[in-house]
């Protein structure tokens, strides 16, 4: 990886991101070695670090499962909660403060609430990420890409997520959740800061907006 990848602009991001989710697939198949049934200590390491990393803050570029791309500011605090700003003119804001997961879209008024234990989320925000139980859907490890697939049937059904790291740094690249549709959405960060604390706000679900919300629509 050259530098210019460390840090980039927001555009050449753009353009990697969008070939990576058009070559990702058949690119793997070609370079990745064979998976594995069970993580490497390599990789334990690796998802070990990413544990230990309590908290972070960065940019985010999300790409749907149709394509279309936003992006806008994250905040991560282990265990369980993490924020995303979305930018104009999307108007989302998607908080888990450590129980329940938020949708929430100030435009259209909609507020959707789902427990946090439901959600492949969770295994990336949890207090530690166990390579050596049966959620190890796959792991992958190339020079410059380690992929961990995670995935607990009983819990999210065919959901999946799917970790990517750099092997040299450990730091993490980006991460995809395939639904039970198979409907890939993936999540590039860059301009990470690891550490710091944020406002006591940043990870509050407003629970009662979330009832006056639901009840209006209902009763529309």
């Amino acid at each position: 990886m050259n530098d210019d990848f460390r840090t980039p602009t927001r555009r050449r991001l753009l353009g990697f991101a969008a070939a990576m989710a058009l070559t990702a697939t058949p690119l793997m198949a070609l370079q990745a070695t064979p998976v594995q049934a069970q993580a490497s200590e390599a990789a334990q390491r690796i998802a070990d670090h990413f544990s230990n990393v309590r908290s972070m803050s960065g940019e985010f570029v999300q790409f749907g499962p149709r394509g279309e791309q936003t992006g806008g500011k994250f905040f991560l605090q282990r265990p369980g909660k993490i924020r995303f700003n979305y930018e104009a003119p999307s108007n989302f804001k998607v908080i888990s403060d450590g129980k329940s997961v938020v949708i929430l879209n100030s435009k259209m008024r909609t507020s959707d609430l789902y427990p946090l234990s439901k959600t492949p989320l969770k295994l990336l925000l949890d207090e530690r990420i166990d390579l050596t139980g049966n959620k190890v859907k796959s792991v992958t490890e190339e020079d410059d890409l380690t992929t961990i697939k995670l995935s607990d049937r009983q819990v999210f059904g065919n959901s999946t997520i799917t970790m990517m790291f750099d092997p040299k740094t450990y730091e993490l690249r980006q991460w995809t959740i395939t639904d039970a549709q198979g409907k890939d959405t993936t999540v590039m960060v860059f301009n990470v800061k690891q550490g710091g604390s944020f406002a006591a706000d940043t990870f509050k679900i407003d629970y009662k907006l979330n009832r006056e919300l639901n009840a209006q629509k209902k009763n529309d």
